[in-house]
């Protein structure tokens, strides 16, 4: 018998690699989103057409699944208001089902102290509003497994590829047609990246081993770590010419933040491009062995392709 995933929020980002991935695997998949799916879904994938907080509905749709995976992503500026409810919802639902949740972490967590290494022992002190909700949404978790509850976080660094929605393709290649990179940060701070699709099969492979985890387990996905020079390099090589290389005006965003609560929101975040950090992952691969890694020239080359319709990438690397 294969196992049953229920993906939420599958119609975002991290949700559709993630159904791609348990697709491609084998596993039953059902892909719950608030509409239609906005793209194909895979053959035999089942779409569940509800809303995250409708509890009962979430726990009949779960009904024999052995992984549940909280892929929700809501607006940024409205995590004070949404991000409390919906994991209330996903427990209620994961503690009915008996699944096994998992989660998609970040790095928000450490704070503007953050140290170069990453380890899954390391403190967890975020000063920004964003970070305290993600370490009390992993502590609820941590705390339901008293109940039976079992979860895992596995925690990435910023996402790339998988179409538009991140600092990738927001800012860094938003102007790539024009011949621009634009980087958030000093051209020498190491950044944690997490190619969408590599972290999708990292989930997969952990799901398959769930059964000797922890009742609440967290794990690193490495991914890649790259200085803002490296990325601006590696991006000339994918397309195949020079790249002229400017720095975010950080000064607009806090000039516009009283009026524009994203930039607000983007503009605490900045102390992530001014400290060096990367994860480690060993444990991960304790678990699960060499982690999936799509060559850095490959995964760019994918990630402009998703997010430019114009032929920006002129030579890819084998």
């Amino acid at each position: 018998m294969r196992d049953t995933v229920l993906v939420l929020g599958a119609n975002g980002r991290i949700g559709r690699a993630l159904v791609d991935a348990f697709a491609a695997a084998g596993w039953r998949v059902r892909a719950q989103m608030r509409r239609e799916p906005g793209y194909t879904l895979p053959a035999g994938v089942s779409p569940v057409i509800c809303d995250a907080l409708d509890t009962a509905a979430l726990i009949e749709a779960a009904r024999g699944a052995d992984v549940l995976v909280n892929a929700l992503n809501p607006d940024y500026t409205r995590w004070r208001e949404l991000v409390p409810p919906l994991a209330a919802s996903v427990l209620a639902v994961a503690r009915a089902s008996g699944a096994t949740l998992m989660l998609p972490g970040n790095v928000y967590n450490f704070g503007a102290e953050l140290p170069s290494l990453l380890t899954e022992t390391t403190p967890q002190v975020a000063h920004t509003e964003r970070g305290q909700i993600r370490i009390a949404l992993e502590q609820q978790m941590r705390d339901a497994a008293a109940d039976g509850v079992r979860s895992i976080v596995i925690r990435a660094g910023d996402f790339f590829g998988g179409g538009p929605g991140s600092w990738f393709d927001l800012v860094i290649a938003k102007d790539i047609a024009k011949g621009r990179v634009t980087l958030p940060g000093p051209a020498d701070v190491p950044h944690a990246w997490a190619f969408l699709p590599d972290l999708a099969q990292v989930f997969v492979a952990v799901a398959a081993r769930r059964a000797e985890l922890a009742p609440f387990e967290t794990l690193h996905f490495a991914g890649e770590t790259l200085t803002g020079a490296q990325l601006h390099e590696a991006l000339q090589q994918v397309c195949g010419r020079p790249l002229k290389r400017g720095q975010l005006p950080w000064w607009l965003l806090r000039l516009a933040s009283p009026v524009v609560p994203i930039f607000r929101a983007l503009a605490e975040m900045r102390y992530l491009w001014l400290r060096p950090h990367r994860l480690d992952d060993t444990r991960l691969r304790r678990l699960i062995g060499e982690p999936p890694h799509t060559p850095l020239s490959r995964a760019l080359a994918a990630s402009l392709a998703s997010i430019h319709s114009d032929a920006v990438v002129t030579a890819v690397a084998a």
